[in-house]
């Protein structure tokens, strides 16, 4: 399997059952409705850990924009092979998007509030400010791709096996730690392109997409992957 078939699919998997988790707590008449953001936290960090067991053998299971460009930066790819991530990564976040909205399919007439179902697609900020929300985003990312690199990497334990576990809970302790000011996007697929599945589905009641704010989750981890990416590699060079 090739690095972009990997990543699609790796990506896929992230998106359906992290947007998924945050759709089963949020719609109206699901079962998990109202579990709380424990659940979410936890959701996220399995769905990290279940993308990555699928394909790291393939292509490392990157599944995230700001942790290519992290890795890059920590000489652990070669630059050329960046945009064979990126678009796996864009379009198997789009491709779980879709499943997500035909999974709860029936749930998006029951729920009334708007912000609740662009919430399962895409990320925002508890209280918006640009530079603040900014500053989260990177910080976030920083310690993401900074934790999977002295994870990951021959400095830390093996890419696979209890790696990829330890990956998925530094997912969860992020979420935690650091997820409530913006929803912690902290990969700008995870963001993008269900925010674009968001705008072009035919969600009834949908509300609009937050395009003001959609740049922050894009830029703020390529940002903080980068700057996770340059220290590590100045600290530990590969």
């Amino acid at each position: 399997m090739d690095i972009f078939k990997a990543e699609v699919i790796g990506t896929a998997l992230l998106i359906l059952l992290g947007d998924g988790v945050v759709a089963g707590v949020l719609l109206a008449r699901s079962k998990a409705q109202n579990a709380g953001w424990v659940v979410i936290t936890f959701g996220w960090g399995i769905a990290v850990m279940v993308g990555a067991y699928s394909v790291v053998d393939f292509s490392g299971a990157h599944l995230n924009p700001a942790v290519t460009v992290g890795v890059a930066f920590a000489n652990g790819i070669d630059w050329s092979d960046s945009p064979k991530y990126f678009a796996g990564e864009f379009v198997g976040a789009f491709i779980g998007a879709l499943l997500v909205y035909v999974a709860y399919l029936s749930h998006w007439r029951e729920t009334e509030d708007p912000g609740l179902k662009l919430a399962v697609f895409s990320t925002g900020p508890a209280v918006r400010n640009t530079v603040e929300n900014m500053l989260t985003e990177i910080i976030g990312t920083f310690v993401l791709v900074f934790g999977i690199l002295t994870i990951t990497t021959n400095r830390g334990v093996a890419t696979n096996g209890i790696g990829v576990l330890m990956v998925g809970l530094l997912v969860v302790g992020i979420g935690m730690s650091l997820g409530g000011p913006t929803g912690y996007a902290i990969n700008p697929a995870r963001d993008l392109s269900p925010r674009v599945a968001h705008a072009i589905l035919p969600i009834p009641g949908k509300g609009g997409s937050d395009w003001e704010y959609a740049w922050i989750p894009v830029a703020g981890p390529l940002i903080g992957g980068a700057i996770g990416g340059i220290l590590y590699h100045t600290l530990f060079p590969l």
